[in-house]
């Protein structure tokens, strides 16, 4: 069922792809439920609770950046066209979040206690998967809605959930492990934008960004010269750059303060499905949540170490 539309831009976009050609009587039938994601983080919580047994669609890929993301026509078609949308909330969809909440998507930022959120009210920090512990708190709103809309496969969702949130707690249990190789004068993580806040509090690590919790925001001359005196001050022994950030304002950082990039961390998107990440024996895919969380930690601690 086509639901209305408030704003012109998923309108539009859709009305153009329809105008196109589009015609949904010629796709082969599929009589599971369809289902949209935004991130590469909710899509991978999707299929991990759901699997084959609905037609997932996810907005964004490998490297997007959510801030700034624009639907494209046929993301348009698929979002009017979906029985339910996830989407993560707290401001990180940007311009696409007053669509998202006008098409009835469900927003799993909004089950995290208020009190636990970073940022402030008018612009709170968006990145809670950052914490193992505390993204598994999302799992539940994933699993009620898919058995409200699917309650054929309810008992699948239900085990499937109730896995997902002991795997993360293990994850999370994992990643407080690791880091305690790291000294606690260390542990500072410096990265191009304020995406790891709920990561440094999970994970014992003071974090600074160069730009603030939205990319949109360029950081400015001031600011640059603050973090390089900080780098500088504090002897930090790496700085990272991000999947989907832009990494030439990180890396005029580490030139001007003459420390190095420590790695490439995922923030706002996951890696490629199937691509691997080995250290120690343990390989992990860098296109799944848990393969994102210990590429980045792994790659954190050995070079802060």
């Amino acid at each position: 069922m086509i639901k209305s539309i408030k704003y012109f831009s998923i309108a539009a976009a859709a009305i153009l792809t329809l105008s196109c050609g589009y015609n949904k009587e010629d796709t082969i039938e599929d009589k599971r439920i369809n289902v949209v994601a935004t991130t590469t983080m909710i899509s991978d919580m999707v299929v991990q609770i759901a699997g084959d047994k609905v037609n997932l669609k996810s907005l964004m890929g490998p490297g997007v950046d959510p801030h700034l993301y624009e639907p494209i026509p046929t993301d348009a078609i698929a979002l009017v066209e979906a029985d339910i949308i996830f989407y993560n909330g707290l401001k990180l969809e940007g311009q696409m979040t007053s669509d998202l909440k006008n098409l009835n998507g469900i927003a799993l930022g909004s089950v995290i206690n208020k009190k636990l959120l970073k940022g402030d009210q008018s612009h709170p920090d968006p990145h809670i998967w950052g914490d193992a512990e505390m993204w598994s708190k999302c799992i539940p709103l994933v699993v009620s809605s898919l058995c409200e809309k699917d309650s054929e496969n309810a008992e699948f969702y239900k085990s499937s959930g109730r896995k997902l949130i002991e795997s993360y707690k293990s994850l999370h249990q994992w990643g407080l492990e690791r880091v305690k190789t790291v000294d606690a004068e260390s542990r500072v993580l410096i990265t191009s934008h304020d995406a790891f806040e709920y990561f440094g509090q999970a994970y014992g690590f003071k974090v600074v960004g160069l730009q603030g919790i939205s990319t949109a925001t360029e950081a400015g001359i001031s600011e640059r010269v603050k973090l390089v005196d900080f780098i500088k001050d504090n002897k930090v022994k790496a700085i990272f750059v991000e999947s989907s950030v832009s990494p030439d304002a990180i890396k005029s950082i580490a030139e001007d303060s003459g420390v190095i990039i420590g790695g490439e961390l995922f923030s706002d998107a996951m890696g490629e499905p199937g691509q691997l990440g080995t250290l120690n024996g343990d390989q992990y895919d860098l296109g799944t949540y848990e393969g994102m969380i210990k590429h980045n930690i792994n790659t954190i601690v050995e070079a802060l170490k």
